[in-house]
């Protein structure tokens, strides 16, 4: 196979990756995410809120400045690889995609959660089936239907964002803005809704695929993000306001809950219905963007080399997908849904914390430096402020994964012995 035949077709513009993006950040986790949030912080839902978009962005400007440098897929396996040596790319690698494997996970038993209650695992795994096959067929056709997926997505928040607002059962007094559950509170929160914002890396990872990639990646991440916190704060104001912190924190689906006090029962199957699809959006994206990173990996042997493959007609790393969406649907056939998240968000902020350790050697100007260093810092609070459990087990990935670079490294010394 030749290096062309090897390489991936570029055919995103600045709208098709914002989309995809968006496709990312504003999926499941806007659904689920503020209830345990408010849970955490209580009155400090919105400081949470606006901790975790400040950490974002920094991870955002890294990640852009790394991909206009590095326009190829893998994003920060490649930043961490190329600007910190093998094993930092390597480590990066390894969270981004055992970290996401869960996430896609989580995300397909949400699926079956909001259509099918009582058959969630069967119904996740055909999801993921379905969604793997489309990828397969071309990153054109996943962009297209992301696009259609975002705007139901943000049709059904702005639906839900003018009932609570403009309903007699908003109060503005209860969007407190406070510290009742103390520092500690709101950088959980932090750590949780970060989760939500985690899918601007998918516009890096499709690096080889993006038109343009120095100018298109610098300004689709920002506007993705913004985009996103403009659509989480409105949101999230809309449900304080009519449930408060306290009964957001109990809600376990606190849209629809949300919706059916504000007086409009009638919106909670429309609410369910656009959930489902916003985790069907987040579960696309993320194959696709653990299937670029497997790809980047296997072409340098930190996988099997024979998952580096490109489809000679579709151009997509066709073994790569079908790897990924076998684990998701393994893992979503078993698995507890909380403990893939809990398992992912500290794999997703060890990921970033390498994008920002690698943005930091981009440029020796203290100004240059201070955004990597403020979303290093933020990466690493918000990691070790999650709950124990999914400290540990992160933790335990972690080593997991520079084991297996050791061993790697054991085995090509002595084969060169």
């Amino acid at each position: 196979m030749t290096r062309t035949d090897a390489t991936l077709r570029r055919t995103l513009g600045v709208r098709d990756a914002v989309v995809v993006g968006l496709g990312s950040m504003v999926g499941a986790g806007v659904f689920a995410a503020p209830g345990p949030a408010a849970r955490a912080a209580g009155s400090g839902l919105l400081p949470g809120l606006a901790l975790a978009a400040l950490v974002a962005y920094c991870n955002a400007l890294s990640s852009a400045r790394l991909a206009a440098r590095h326009p190829v897929s893998g994003g920060t396996y490649v930043y961490g690889r190329e600007r910190l040596g093998p094993f930092w790319g390597h480590l990066a690698g390894w969270a981004f995609v055992v970290g996401k494997t869960a996430s896609c996970a989580a995300m397909a038993l949400t699926v079956g959660a909001y259509v099918w209650p009582g058959q969630a695992h069967a119904v996740a795994v055909a999801a993921v089936v379905a969604l793997t096959a489309l990828n397969y067929g071309g990153i054109h056709k996943s962009a297209w239907l992301t696009r259609a997926i975002v705007a139901v997505v943000l049709a059904v928040l702005a639906a839900v964002a003018v009932v609570c607002l403009t309903s007699g059962r908003a109060d503005a007094g209860r969007v407190d803005i406070g510290l009742s559950s103390g520092a500690g509170g709101v950088l959980q929160a932090a750590g949780l809704l970060f989760f939500a914002f985690a899918g601007y890396a998918r516009i890096a990872t499709l690096g080889e695929e993006v038109r343009d990639p120095a100018r298109t990646i610098p300004r689709a991440i920002p506007l993705a993000l913004g985009i996103a916190l403009v659509v989480y704060a409105c949101v999230a104001v809309a449900v304080l306001a009519v449930l408060g912190a306290d009964r957001l924190g109990q809600a376990a689906a606190p849209l629809a809950d949300a919706v059916r006090t504000a007086g409009a029962p009638g919106l909670v199957p429309v609410v369910r219905a656009g959930a489902a699809v916003a985790a069907l959006g987040s579960l696309l994206a993320l194959i696709l963007g653990v299937s670029r990173t497997t790809l980047a990996m296997a072409r340098d042997g930190h996988l099997p080399r024979a998952l580096a493959a490109v489809h000679p007609r579709f151009r997509v790393p066709h073994r790569a997908e079908l790897a990924v969406g076998a684990a998701v649907a393994v893992l979503a056939a078993t698995v507890d849904v909380r403990g893939a998240i809990g398992f992912s968000s500290f794999g997703v902020l060890a990921y970033y914390a390498v994008a920002n350790a690698s943005a930091w050697t981009l440029s020796p100007a203290p100004r240059s430096r201070l955004v990597p260093a403020v979303g290093l810092l933020g990466c690493a609070a918000l990691a070790l402020a999650l709950p124990a459990t999914a400290v540990a087990v992160g933790v335990g990935v972690l080593a997991a994964g520079a084991a297996a670079y050791g061993v790697r490294r054991w085995q090509a010394r002595r084969r060169g012995a």
